[in-house]
């Protein structure tokens, strides 16, 4: 029986341990995409207990306390910190087969050097030796990341952001670590929503273009994709519930605007066909700007109407959607490349489903522009554990390249989430390392290496091009 995490987790053959241990361990790690806080990288934030670096707003781990019936107060109650982390204990203690048994467990080994297991007996433990080491030097946010080895960062940026703290940190020569920012217009698109027209009100404000049709709406965005460009931005995401291709003439889409601007509702036509006209736009000016674009989808966010009141979004209240239909996905990159608008691409689905589709479409408009241009992007969310990322990578490989994925990000709120990068790493190399010595593929050390290497930082290096 194999040890429990010991320095071969997850590597079940000779070949991929050469290949993690001599290889995927010794890169660096670029996160470009995280939900981070660049003030709290500037400030370079310490915290007094784990439960502030570990479950302050970690709704993956929220939402497993409450699968085990913990209470509320327990999660993002008033309960004091120390009784949140004995609560969190132990649920993990018994989280058999959940990635977040793995991932902190991970966690506890390479920040704090704990080898040992989490759980209610041993909480105390923990607790008190967490917070020791969270007490000394190399414990705030600049030193975990150092820590890490994490050469560049990308934030989620709104379009209304002053990047205040990017400009800071770019000026302060005392961090090594890139923190770029990425352009998330979500509010900016989603004209069904209650504070749309206040939002735009900002907008205008900050862009200084008054915002009276989509026309001024596109020439608004242009002023703040310019600045964010001027501050090292070089991709964009987008929060979609599906890649829609609504296709509308401009006068429509001109005449949906104007009635939202006057305070109508739009139909879920008229939704559908004003968004796909804002991505068309978008789009266009992302390969204008050589800047990547990034389509998460297949989510369907906020289910708990009275929790979502309570306690706001992103408090772990989403699902997977199953309607993604690749055909319109198809459409709208076909239309974009039509009109020689389209960018680089990574493609992310909620929907393990959805993984040999993504690869097929991904096919269809690969050219010699870049390697991967377009990019079936890693396993998320719901889906970045050892069988969602073993079946997204096997799906790439069968259907695609995968010597040349992007590879792994955090998508985190948490300076402790960088274990994440490992643990893709370990299971790329457990999936190389069965091809090799089931004789699917040669043991041609020099190739796999570079695979290896290529994958786990150096694609994303070469096809984001950051401005470092």
């Amino acid at each position: 029986m194999q040890a429990f995490m010991d320095k071969d987790f997850l590597l079940t053959t000779e070949t991929a341990k050469r290949l993690y241990h001599n290889t995927a361990a010794q890169c660096p790690v670029m996160d470009y995409h995280c939900h981070i806080n660049p003030r709290e990288i500037y400030e370079d934030r310490r915290y007094d207990n784990i439960t502030q670096v570990w479950l302050g707003g970690d709704h993956y781990k929220w939402r497993l306390m409450r699968c085990a019936g913990v209470p509320e107060r327990l999660i993002t109650g008033d309960a004091g910190d120390q009784e949140k982390f004995m609560a969190w204990a132990r649920v993990l203690g018994k989280a058999v087969g959940n990635p977040l048994y793995h991932w902190s467990h991970l966690e506890l080994q390479r920040y704090f050097g704990y080898e040992g297991l989490l759980n209610e007996s041993t909480a105390q433990t923990v607790w008190q030796l967490a917070n020791e080491k969270l007490k000394t030097e190399g414990f705030s946010v600049r030193g975990l990341i150092r820590r890490s080895n994490v050469t560049l960062i990308c934030t989620t940026d709104d379009p209304l952001d002053s990047l205040e703290w990017h400009q800071k940190l770019k000026q302060d020569k005392h961090f090594e670590t890139a923190v770029l920012p990425a352009w998330r217009p979500d509010k900016t698109m989603n004209l069904e929503k209650i504070t749309y027209l206040s939002y735009l009100a900002e907008l205008a404000q900050v862009s200084g273009i008054g915002i009276t049709s989509f026309a001024t709406l596109c020439a608004a965005l242009k002023a703040r994709m310019a600045y964010f460009h001027e501050n090292g931005c070089r991709l964009s995401d987008h929060a979609l519930t599906y890649a829609m291709y609504a296709p509308a003439s401009q006068a429509e889409v001109e005449a949906i605007f104007a009635r939202r601007l006057q305070g109508d509702a739009v139909t879920a036509e008229e939704e559908r066909q004003f968004k796909t006209a804002f991505l068309l736009f978008v789009a266009g000016e992302y390969r204008r700007l050589g800047w990547v674009m990034q389509l998460h989808y297949g989510c369907r966010r906020d289910n708990n109407p009275a929790m979502l009141e309570a306690l706001g979004p992103d408090t772990g209240y989403d699902c997977i959607d199953n309607h993604t239909p690749s055909a319109q996905l198809a459409a709208l990159l076909g239309a974009l490349e039509a009109a020689g608008s389209l960018p680089k691409t990574i493609l992310y689905s909620l929907n393990p489903a959805d993984d040999a589709a993504i690869d097929t479409v991904c096919g269809c408009f690969q050219n010699e522009e870049a390697v991967g241009r377009i990019q079936h992007g890693s396993a998320w969310w719901f889906n970045d554990h050892l069988q969602g990322m073993t079946q997204q990578l096997v799906s790439l490989a069968n259907l695609g390249y995968l010597a040349g994925f992007v590879g792994m990000l955090t998508d985190s709120r948490s300076f402790l989430s960088y274990p994440r990068h490992e643990y893709f790493r370990r299971i790329l190399c457990r999936l190389l390392g069965q091809w090799v010595e089931e004789g699917q593929f040669p043991d041609d050390r020099a190739a796999l290496e570079e695979i290896v290497r290529d994958v786990s930082y150096y694609n994303a290096a070469r096809y984001f091009a950051f401005p470092v």
